[in-house]
This record gives C-alpha cells, structure tokens and sequence, in this order.
C-alpha cells in the first residue's frame, strides 16, 4: 500500500493548475473532472486530464487519480473510456450510492483493462462514500468489496445539500451533530474493510491553524490522511500524518519490549501497563515509516 497522507485536488479544466502540480509534494493527486469543473469545460477538462496522464514521467512523485463524475452522470462513461486507457493510479468515485456502485465501476475498468492489454486489477478506487444519504446505510459493506478498494473517504456538501441543511457546521467551527456521525461511520467502515480512511478537506485554505487542528483531530481518531482543496494545505497535512521521532522511538521500544517477552499479555514500560492494543498500535505506527521511506 502506497502512502496516501494528502489527496490534493487539481480543477482538470486548469491547465496552469495542473502544470503546477507536478511540483507540489502531495502523495496523490487527484484530477478532478466533477465537481470542480463547470459543464461547458467537461469536454476540455477530460483532454487535458489525459494529456497530462500520458506525459507523466515513470518515476513522478505523487500517485494521479482521477475524480470521474458520478455513475448516473451522462459524463462517467466517456470520462472511462478516456482516462482508463492513460493509466491513472486510481479513480475517485463521487456519490455512490451504495458499494454496488464500486463493483459495477471495477467490472467496467476491469474490461478496459482487459481490451488494452494492461496489468488487470491495478488500477484501484476511493469512493467518496457519503455523499449520498442512501449511501450511509450500506457503509459496512464496502469490507465485501474485492482489492480495488483503496480507502474510504467522505464528504458532507453534497449530503449537507442532499437533506436540505442550512449549514453543517456550528458557531464554533466544528461539525454538526449530524456530519459527526458520518463521519465516524466511515472512519469505522474503513476500518472494517482494512482500508485507510481519509478524512475530508479542510475548506477555509487560508486558515493553517484551523488545518492543522483538523489534521491532528483526524490523526488522533484513526485517519490515516486528508484530503487538500489547496496546494499550500499540502505539507501540513504530509507533517500531520507522519509519525514524530518520538513516536516512532517509543514504538520501536513496545515492539522490542514484546518481542522480548512473547509470552507475556501485559507489560510495563516507563509506569505503563500496556497490552496487545499498544502493540497493535505501535506496529502501524512503524508501518507507516517504512511507507514514508518507501
């Protein structure tokens, strides 16, 4: 599993954008030919999406994805069977209405990878699994979904949107009760399925210490990354998401404590008791070391 710490957005419609972002040490980018692009610039957007796809250098630094639109979007199936055959690491899949939506999406990138004759399976997808309210009740089943599954991230826009809310967050800032609850049904879903949860973008760019206190929220509740509307957003959340020397050196001193003791189910190290939670914990912790030296 290659690293996915910040998940940068890039407008595909935006030839500046997109040329800008070869620079930026985000570990995906993510061309986005939905949301972000107006429906006169689909056409546009989907070409340059490709060209970009196409010139990329074998050994370019962040894995690309792309953001097609919706499955019931007039725009899905011409934006597969364009971009499918450039290569991209991944596809994003906006508003699914359920992990059916996931599996039908793999069938269909399955037989353009069949009919160009590359490597079946590699090409693997992030749904963005909230975005619908239909799609809340079936989050637990994305953990039936086969290896295309990446991860799983959410959003509350559109569901904001969906359901008629007035705003979805409070005076303060956070989320409203509701998107809170979302949001913890796929931290969990994710979870269960043994994928990465990526939390969702911090919106106000401009505002890093409001980023940085979202990251470490994220980070202190079980995401493993975060999605970026921006590309000074990036290296925030690369330090966020990244194990502290003294995290990784008190991890290495749990594994060794363990290792030492195999037969053991509770230890002590510096007043402590730990037991196999924190061993559990410190291994993923030295997991995402090795990913980060990778």
């Amino acid at each position: 599993m290659r690293k996915m710490r910040s998940l940068l957005f890039v407008p595909g419609d935006s030839e500046k954008k997109l040329a800008k972002s070869e620079g930026i040490p985000a570990d995906v980018l993510i061309l986005d030919l939905e949301d972000s692009v107006a429906p006169q610039h689909k056409l546009t957007a989907r070409g340059q999406v490709v060209d970009f796809l196409k010139a990329r250098s074998v050994d370019h630094h962040s894995q690309v994805w792309v953001r097609i639109n919706p499955l019931d979007h007039a725009d899905a199936g011409a934006d597969l069977s364009a971009v499918i055959p450039a290569g991209p690491d991944g596809i994003v899949l906006p508003k699914p209405r359920s992990p059916e939506d996931l599996d039908l999406l793999s069938a269909r990138i399955g037989s353009y990878e069949s009919e160009y004759e590359m490597n079946v399976g590699a090409i693997r997808i992030l749904p963005v699994a909230t975005e619908t309210p239909q799609s809340l009740f079936t989050l637990g089943d994305y953990k039936k979904c086969g290896s295309r599954l990446a991860g799983l991230t959410w959003g509350a826009e559109d569901l904001s949107a969906a359901v008629g809310a007035i705003t979805n967050h409070d005076e303060k800032g956070n989320w409203t009760q509701p998107y809170q609850l979302v949001r913890s049904l796929c931290l969990f879903a994710a979870h269960a399925a043994g994928v990465p949860a990526i939390d969702t973008l911090y919106a106000d760019f401009r505002n890093m210490e409001g980023l940085e206190r979202s990251c470490a929220e994220a980070r202190r509740d079980g995401f493993s990354g975060k999605l970026a509307i921006h590309p000074d957003q990036v290296e925030a959340i690369n330090r966020a998401f990244t194990p502290t020397a003294q995290e990784v050196e008190r991890a290495q001193q749990i594994v060794a404590l363990f290792d030492a003791n195999p037969e053991a189910g509770t230890l002590a190290l510096d007043g402590t008791m730990l037991d196999l939670p924190h061993l559990v914990q410190a291994k993923k912790i030295l997991l995402l070391m090795e990913e980060e030296g990778e």
